[in-house]
């Protein structure tokens, strides 16, 4: 038997990916139901035929380092929609900044004090703590304190996904109707999938999504080892 090449596995996992989100994103379109949160079916899915199939894990990442490289760029195309907010976040730069370090200290410690409560071990609670945390900085930060990276992946995904499902009901709930503080809320919370779910809002709520995304990275970097230093 001739072993696949690499271009066909790539090509493969590409394709996968790709038909499996399309699928997803028009289910959820075509239902509106907000379960069907495309990242977490589309997601679903593509375990489950790799499971059906039997392909490692290692060989599906591998195979789709062409859409992981593409994620840099989108994320660098972020910056645009922010920069049409400039004019507004100027002039309400001081309060942003309370809104950001309220809703990191507060993920974080909720976290770690959760998990403390259900009698958890260091290295979880360590693994949660940077959860609203965009992966790229949650899984080294976690890594840093005695977490566990691929934990911490896991725990960031699952908070991205249970935010963009219900943010919608409790914005209702608290009667939150300005895009600016349901983009800033998303992004802050729930990072790079909070800030998909922003799409669905409106360009403001991306641009402050975005913006939080990137501030809240840097503010859960800093602020899991300070309060782990005072733990």
């Amino acid at each position: 038997m001739i072993a696949p090449s690499a271009f066909a596995i790539a090509l493969a996992a590409t394709l996968l990916t790709v038909a499996a989100y399309a699928v997803a994103l028009w289910a959820y379109q075509r239902s509106g139901w907000g379960l069907l949160l495309p990242v977490l079916t589309g997601a679903a899915t593509v375990v489950a035929l790799l499971v059906a199939m039997d392909v490692p894990y290692g060989v599906y990442r591998e195979g789709t380092g062409l859409l992981s490289w593409l994620a840099g760029p989108a994320t660098v195309a972020l910056a645009f929609p922010l920069y049409r907010q400039w004019g507004r976040l100027r002039g309400i730069w001081w309060p942003v900044m309370g809104a950001l370090l309220a809703g990191s200290v507060t993920a974080v410690v909720s976290a770690i004090g959760i998990a403390w409560l259900l009698d958890a071990d260091w290295p979880l609670m360590m693994s949660l703590a940077p959860k609203s945390a965009t992966m790229p900085v949650a899984m080294p930060v976690a890594e840093s304190t005695g977490g566990a990276a691929s934990l911490s992946a896991v725990a960031v995904a699952l908070t991205g996904i249970a935010a963009a499902v219900l943010s919608g009901g409790l914005f209702g709930l608290l009667g939150v109707r300005s895009g600016m503080v349901r983009g800033f809320a998303l992004g802050a919370a729930a990072h790079a999938i909070g800030t998909a779910r922003a799409f669905q809002i409106g360009e403001t709520a991306i641009g402050f999504a975005a913006l939080a995304m990137s501030l809240n990275a840097i503010a859960t970097s800093l602020l899991v080892p300070l309060i782990v230093g005072l733990l």
